[in-house]
């Protein structure tokens, strides 16, 4: 797609940033660690340059991640719509981060497009659509909150201001993208990140715990039944598939975040090359595909189901029954067998 004409240069946006802007931060529906992490990041150091900001989330989100610094400042747009439409109606400057396309959140995208605000894209996603005036965008980074600290410390030269309560959040965004800095995106220089943000006083083994080990007994529980009940191992294929119905989410009382992972235990098993965690959810079915080395997980979500991602780490979606879905998934799997058998 060609790019529109205008476009917001660095120095135009250091302008507008040099003066108190009406700034709305929002990031894709269900959002995650990175996508809290980077949002509340920038949101800590936006306020510290006097700016009026808001973070606005589509929806909501994992009970794990209210721990994050302003948390309770968050709005939910699916709680407080009206607000969440003036602040948008009102803003100067709306940074979009962790995602690029605007259908990523929900009915609030179409608030964005039609805001008169200049909208800045942060953001490490495979094509992104062209709804944005700054783009700070690349495909090789491990997390949005990776470009946050990128944009902060070389593109405004504002790293003094990255605090302990910013550090904390963007290195939260940047352990859990990364897998907890084990996938290939860990780069020497993600690392080198990771230890400034340290420095600066993120307390890396509190939050992990925090994370990874503040489970709730019914999350436990419903992960212990699909790796029990659930789980399906494909070896012709190197693939491990889990489905979930809507009432088995429902026995377990499952809430945001408690399916969050899971596909990743199915991944672990040794030889498997290809996970999927399926789920049916009241209004569509939601898949959740990992792969390890250079299978493309985003290609299968992209062509069959609707979505797309990352190489390694893709999601999609399909209205249809779950059986059907999961069906489907697995004759695709053919035209996959000799990439996920060598």
């Amino acid at each position: 797609m060609q790019r529109k004409k205008y476009m917001l240069t660095l120095t135009e946006l250091k302008t507008l940033l040099a003066t108190p802007q009406r700034i709305v931060i929002t990031t894709h529906h269900k959002p995650d660690g990175d996508a809290m992490g980077s949002s509340l990041g920038l949101y800590g150091y936006l306020i510290q340059k006097g700016h009026h900001v808001k973070v606005i989330t589509p929806t909501d989100y994992p009970t794990f991640l209210h721990w994050m610094p302003n948390n309770g400042d968050v709005i939910i747009f699916t709680e407080q719509q009206e607000a969440a439409a003036r602040l948008v109606e009102e803003a100067s400057l709306i940074f979009c981060l962790d995602f690029n396309t605007l259908s990523r959140i929900n009915e609030l995208g179409e608030l964005v497009r039609a805001s008169g605000a200049k909208k800045i894209m942060i953001d490490h996603h495979l094509e992104p659509e062209d709804f944005d005036d700054y783009r700070h965008w690349d495909i090789n980074a491990c997390a949005a909150a990776q470009l946050v600290y990128d944009f902060i410390v070389n593109q405004l030269q504002d790293g003094g201001l990255i605090n302990k309560d910013v550090a904390s959040c963007l290195y939260t965004g940047i352990m859990t993208d990364s897998g907890s800095f084990r996938f290939p995106s860990a780069t020497s220089e993600v690392y080198r990140i990771a230890a400034n943000l340290i420095d600066l006083g993120a307390d890396q083994s509190k939050i992990h715990e925090l994370v990874y080990d503040n489970s709730s007994e019914n999350r436990l529980r419903f992960l212990g039944y699909c790796l029990s009940n659930k789980l399906e191992v494909l070896r012709d294929y190197n693939t491990a598939i889990i489905s979930v119905t809507k009432e088995e989410l429902a026995q377990y009382h499952s809430i945001t975040g408690d399916t969050e992972g899971v596909v990743n235990y199915a991944l672990s098993i040794n030889g498997i090359r290809l996970a999927a965690l399926i789920i049916e959810r009241p209004d569509k079915v939601k898949l959740s595909v990992r792969s390890t080395g250079d299978f493309p997980a985003n290609e299968i979500c992209k062509k069959y189901f609707n979505g797309g991602g990352h190489r390694n780490a893709a999601g999609g979606a399909a209205e249809k029954p779950l059986n059907d879905v999961v069906n489907e998934f697995k004759s695709i799997l053919a035209e996959y067998k000799e990439q996920l058998i060598a």
